[in-house]
């Protein structure tokens, strides 16, 4: 098995690019996977550098509706028309960012719903016999502040984004559990109590952004951030982040956890 972070929001593998966004390249013995597509064409740059073959893909999701993770998703399809795209049929909608009173729009590009080989899916869904697709998490515990500025837009009005657009993907292949979360905007530890109570496990091996980061931490922030590290610490897996966990959770996490975490940056070889 080969897993690759084809982009991430911080330099590292020499000749990768690197800009806010997450993409994930997995290669098992029979398939090639990508999960989440960065924020732009610079993912075919990156898999060019690192020797990746992305027309050869045969099965890609999109974690949730935000730009850093769609961007690259076209670029994607123009060197690849075969593969089948998985991604929740809220992805679409209408997400923004409130900053004071200005709403940036992070959506995704609206031409990517009309794109061939996109498959809507709206809860469970089993895709393969290494692969499977979850959402619906609904528990709150450690709820993340910077949720509170992302908005989704309903019936023309504006409110607080569920993350019903969540997707999460696991792999078992070859031995191995891998969850792949995207952003976590539920929150890791309730998509990890999500993974257990439905398939009766927790993975060996976690992969993606805890969206902890902010512009000024509160002792409250603080606070959460070590509490979710000890529960991850009693979880029998290893993790990988970066992207939107941010330098300081990084740095908190890593003082709990120890050894499990793992710092990820655009072009890390992670198996």
């Amino acid at each position: 098995m080969e897993i690759i972070t084809l982009m991430e929001d911080t330099r590292g593998e020499k000749g990768c690019l690197y800009e806010h966004g997450l993409s994930v390249y997995v290669r098992s013995k029979e398939r090639r996977y990508l999960f989440d597509f960065g924020a732009s064409d610079k993912i075919l740059e990156n898999a060019r550098a690192l020797g990746i073959d992305l027309g050869e893909v045969d099965t890609a999701v999109l974690s949730h509706g935000h730009y850093d993770h769609s961007g690259g998703l076209k670029a994607f399809r123009s060197v690849n028309q075969k593969a089948d795209i998985y991604m929740m049929a809220s992805a679409g909608e209408k997400h923004v960012h409130k900053i004071r009173d200005v709403y940036k729009d992070i959506g995704i590009d609206e031409t990517i719903l009309t794109l061939p080989g996109i498959t809507f899916v709206d809860g469970n869904r089993k895709v393969n016999d290494e692969l499977s697709l979850f959402s619906g998490v609904s528990a709150r515990r450690f709820p993340a502040r910077g949720n509170k500025s992302l908005l989704m837009e309903k019936n023309g009005t504006y409110m607080p984004d569920d993350f019903a657009h969540e997707l999460y993907a696991i792999l078992e292949t070859e031995g191995r559990r891998i969850l792949i979360s995207g952003c976590a905007h539920n929150g890791i530890v309730n998509i990890l109590d999500a993974c257990e109570k439905l398939y009766g496990w927790y993975p060996d091996m976690v992969i993606g952004g805890f969206h902890m980061i902010l512009n000024h931490y509160h002792p409250d922030d603080i606070d959460r951030i070590r509490e979710t590290g000890n529960v991850l610490r009693s979880i029998p897996a290893d993790f990988y982040t970066g992207h939107c966990t941010g330098e300081t959770a990084i740095d908190l996490l890593k003082q709990i956890m120890g050894e499990k975490l793992h710092v990820i940056h655009s072009g890390t070889r992670i198996l």
